[in-house]
């Protein structure tokens, strides 16, 4: 067996792991009248072991696919977006250890299920680094950027039980809406998992020449209909769906494609949920929320943004520069990535001042814990996906 294929194995078991964990933690959940964790818990006992076994099968993964591959598994989105789930895993270990919270890993555990079917969804061949990436900086320099996103999700995890706690579902107001979008945004990363699994069952493509931002004539091929058309194209295969709107340049229509396919079948999913279960799903969390200690949660979801903070400052900003020094010969050049890479810097400042400087705690502290993760996400997804920069390669 191949290094490549055993990685895949390991991926796959930490997978499993994982979705197994989630469920004793409910059950841990469930028996624990407190919130917090009791040593007699059985079911708290063997689903922090199981997470710790999944957590080890994810470090496996990531180790031979190092091997593998001849470099660190950070270089594409597929290597990335794993290696952020095992992070935020990991980051829940650690905080797990110290405050025994089983109901945190209720959320994280199905996040980062979600999070490496999301990646699975991408080409996970083994290829040679493009030669922008040929460098030691991208361990030191992606490696501490991940880091710092998986711990600084354990905030927004934190936040959103705080918030599942303390708003109130049965009166409509903004909190009650935001909350639910939250839970409609994670059914969205199910449609794109449904959505790239349907077209690729039927072995969909479309193949299309077009014009790039360069003025350079190239060739794409689509894995679904497309809806949205790259700048200036022209259709290669026949008997395929024209796309409705051409795109400008600077947008990968492709993954616009991809993302706007993955937000009808997510809604679909979404709405099929709230019709078997008539209510919305932030009230079928609620219950497993009603003994959580609310101060608890607002000091992890504070502690998780001092020590990811400083290390995405690190690598997001100070290595990043350095090797855009390196690579091109300047420090900053506003490319998409580096932009929205400084919006988040930026927001996680604001937060630390607003807590630190105005007394934001409690349910306003959990709402930028919520929203900071959904700017990570937008730079993981949308720029990634669909704006085309100098890290479009990612």
């Amino acid at each position: 067996m191949t290094l490549a294929a055993m990685s895949s194995n390991f991926l796959y078991a930490a997978f499993i792991c994982y979705l197994i964990a989630t469920f004793v933690f409910g059950g841990a959940v469930k028996g624990n009248k407190t919130g917090t964790y009791n040593s007699e818990s059985r079911w708290g006992k063997t689903a922090f072991i199981i997470t710790i076994i999944g957590f080890l099968a994810n470090l496996a993964y990531f180790f031979t696919r190092w091997g593998a591959t001849g470099h660190a598994p950070l270089s594409n989105m597929f290597e990335f977006t794993t290696a952020f789930g095992m992070t935020l895993v990991g980051g829940f270990l650690v905080l797990y250890f110290l405050y025994k919270t089983p109901v945190l890993g209720m959320v994280v555990l199905p996040v980062a299920l979600l999070i490496i079917a999301f990646a699975s969804m991408f080409p996970s061949e083994v290829s040679p680094l493009i030669p922008a990436l040929q460098s030691n900086w991208l361990a030191i320099h992606v490696s501490t950027v991940v880091i710092a996103e998986g711990i600084l999700a354990i905030s927004a995890a934190a936040g959103l039980v705080y918030l599942l706690k303390v708003v109130d579902l049965t009166k409509k107001s903004k909190q009650r809406f935001w909350l639910e979008a939250i839970m409609y945004s994670l059914v969205l990363v199910v449609g794109f998992v449904a959505a790239s699994t349907y077209f690729t069952v039927t072995d969909y493509e479309a193949n299309f020449a077009y014009v790039d931002k360069e003025g350079l004539d190239k060739e794409i091929a689509y894995k679904m209909p497309p809806i949205f058309g790259m700048n200036e194209y022209e259709a290669l295969s026949e008997g395929k769906m024209t796309p409705l709107v051409e795109m400008p340049a600077i947008v990968n229509a492709s993954k616009l494609t991809t993302v706007t396919w993955s937000v009808i079948l997510g809604t679909i999913i979404y709405w099929l949920i709230r019709l078997v279960a008539r209510k919305r799903i932030s009230a079928l969390l609620k219950p497993f929320v009603k003994n959580v200690n609310l101060n608890l949660m607002d000091e992890i979801g504070y502690r998780a943004v001092i020590i990811g903070f400083p290390l995405f400052s690190l690598g997001a900003l100070i290595f990043a520069m350095i090797w855009a020094q390196i690579a091109w010969s300047r420090f900053w050049g506003w490319d998409p990535k580096e932009v929205w890479a400084l919006i988040t810097w930026l927001f996680y400042a604001a937060y630390l001042h607003l807590r630190l400087g105005k007394g934001w705690h409690g349910e306003k502290s959990a709402w930028l814990g919520v929203i900071g993760f959904t700017i990570i996400l937008f730079n993981l997804v949308a720029v990634n996906l669909i704006i085309a920069g100098l890290h479009s390669y990612a």
